[in-house]
Formats: structure tokens, sequence, C-alpha cells
């Protein structure tokens, strides 16, 4: 038998049975068939002729071993299921439609607005060293924040504390970056704070940057007002009350009108009608010192935006406490909210 019908053998035998398998298996894959016998048969050839035989033996053994595979494969016994009985009136499952956090929307929320002013995300760590906390934002070594009453010291002697605002940020991104600068900052903080239904010891805020040359606090107003007004409605009642932080000067506070009470008091606007929304300012010219930044080239803005403050004016949730309880009832009402909020 030449090499040529052999080939023709191994291309049309029947693998369909196990028997048809065994029978191919045994004639060219073990030892005693027919390939070994022309691989037996090599030691009498010229070596001339030695090699090209040899490489055609072993593409027919390759050609036959992986029909056998292919063919063993395709008739493996397939695992018979037990039939189940399906009875047609049982109730169908009832596909609950999950749904975010309120947090997470309202932080989304501002996010997506202050992206289409051409603002990017920044963030920096939690835990925090007393320079980008305190000593850059100018606050003074006596400063009432600083008081274990109000912080989170976790090493005292090296400065390592929680931090108390997402201003942190802003300090870091002035360090290493030249201006123009629009960033927001949203990120958790904490404050040694009694816990209450407008109060509690962490909380999330989106601090916000933009610094440029010639900015001045008309920028600012005109920036926050349309928030105001995109966040909560046209004609939304608010006002403008001055402030004062280390960072910023001038300072001042941004009030609305309450939504819980419709201005007729309670517990979350402390009985006056009026609730904080945001706190802002032009940036100070010795934080812009202390990051290395020419105070008489540049002028900025920041401002701080609470989300849990402002979720809870949105939503008419009463209290704060209720964002960190993990009540199922309570997220419950959130179910089917989406990002267009």
């Amino acid at each position: 038998m030449d090499l040529s019908a052999v080939e023709k053998e191994i291309l049309e035998a029947d693998l369909s049975t196990e028997e048809g398998r065994a029978a191919f298996q045994r004639r060219f894959l073990q030892k005693g068939g027919v390939l070994d016998s022309f691989f037996s048969a090599l030691r009498s050839l010229p070596p001339e002729e030695r090699k090209a035989r040899g490489q055609t033996l072993n593409a027919l053994r390759e050609q036959a071993r992986q029909r056998w595979e292919a063919a063993k494969k395709a008739h493996l016994p397939t695992p018979s299921t037990p039939h189940k009985p399906q009875d047609p009136t049982f109730p169908a499952l009832r596909i609950v439609v999950g749904g975010r956090h309120p947090l997470s929307l309202i932080e989304g929320r501002i996010i997506r607005f202050f992206q289409r002013l051409g603002y990017r995300l920044a963030s920096g760590p939690e835990i925090e060293d007393d320079w980008h906390n305190f000593s850059a934002l100018n606050f003074e070594p006596d400063h009432p924040a600083r008081d274990m009453q109000d912080t989170f010291f976790l090493d005292l002697a090296a400065g390592l504390l929680l931090r108390t605002h997402t201003s942190t940020v802003q300090v870091r991104v002035m360090e290493r970056q030249k201006p123009p600068i629009r960033i927001l900052a949203p990120g958790r903080v904490y404050r040694n704070e009694t816990v209450s239904a407008r109060a509690h010891v962490y909380f999330h805020q989106i601090e916000g940057l933009c610094v440029e040359e010639n900015l001045q606090a008309s920028d600012l107003k005109a920036t926050l007002t349309c928030f105001v007004e995109n966040f909560f409605g046209p004609g939304t009642p608010m006002r403008w009350r001055a402030s004062y932080f280390p960072f910023t000067e001038m300072s001042a506070e941004v009030d609305i009108a309450c939504l819980i009470c419709q201005g007729a008091g309670c517990a979350v606007c402390k009985h006056t009608g009026w609730v904080e929304v945001l706190g802002c300012g032009m940036v100070d010219p010795a934080v812009f010192e202390a990051c290395g930044l020419d105070p008489h080239r540049y002028t900025g803005f920041a401002f701080g935006l609470g989300v849990e403050r402002l979720a809870q004016l949105l939503y008419g949730i009463p209290d704060l406490r209720l964002f960190g309880q993990n009540d199922l009832r309570f997220l419950q009402s959130f179910q089917g909210y989406g990002y267009a909020l």
C-alpha cells in the first residue's frame, strides 16, 4: 500500500460509530498499525529519501490524530436533564427595578452641570496633613477648627488628620498646575460634630475652584446663581450673606428658601425659613502665595457644596441621618431614579 492510498483511507474512514473509531485508532495511531509499519521501514531507505518520507508520515499521523479526536469529541454523550413539569398558572418572578443612592444622584447632577462649564474632576486623600488642610489655606495656628472638638486627629504630633473639607484638593492642584484652573473635587469629609437632623460626623462635599487672570466677584456670583436656578428651578428665592472663611476674601454664603417647610420654619432650617446651600468667595492672595502662584497676576474663586444638604432640599428629606442608615424602606423610595435627574 502506498502513502496516497493510506491518506485516502484516513480521510474516508467511517467514524460515526464507536466500533469504527476504535478500529481507526488501532490501524493508524497505535503500535503495529499501518503507519507504524511505514515508520519501521524508514531505516531501510537511503538517507536522502528518509527525511522527506518521514515528514510525510508525520503529517499523515497528525491528520489521523486530529480526525479521530474531532470524531470522539463530536460523539461525546450529552448529560440528560430530568424533565420538570411547569405550572403555567404559577406566578412569574417579580423583577425589582433598582435605584441609585440619592447622594450618588445629586453628586452626579452637580458634576454634570459644572463639566458643561469646563470644570474637570480632581481628587485627593481623605487622610491629610496639617499643611494641606489648614496652613496652606490660611488658617491661623490658634484657629478653632484645629481644636480636637472639630477635627479628628489621627496623629497629633505628625499632624495627620481626617480632612475637614475638600478644599485640600485645591491646594494640591495649585501646587502642581499653573492657571488657568477649573476643577471640581467631590469627596467625603469628617468633622467632630453632634449628629442631628442637619449635621453628621461625616458628609459629602464638592469643592469648586476657578483660577485665571482678571476673574472678579461678578464671575463667581453669575456662576453660582446659574447653578442654583438650574438645580432648584428658575425663580428659586435665594439670598447672599457676607461670611468668613480663612481661605477666601471676600467670603459669602448662599441661602435658599427652605423647600421642606416652604419657608414656614422647621428643624432643617432652624425655624428661619432659609437654608444655606453653599459657601464661596474669592481666593485669598495668601493661599496663592502658599501654593507658589503669583497673587498679583492671578485671581480666582472657590465654592463648596454639601451634597447631603442639597439632597435634603430637593427630595424633601427631613433628617440627614437617613442617608447613612442603609434603611431599605428609605432606599426603595428611589427605585427607578436615573442619570437624567
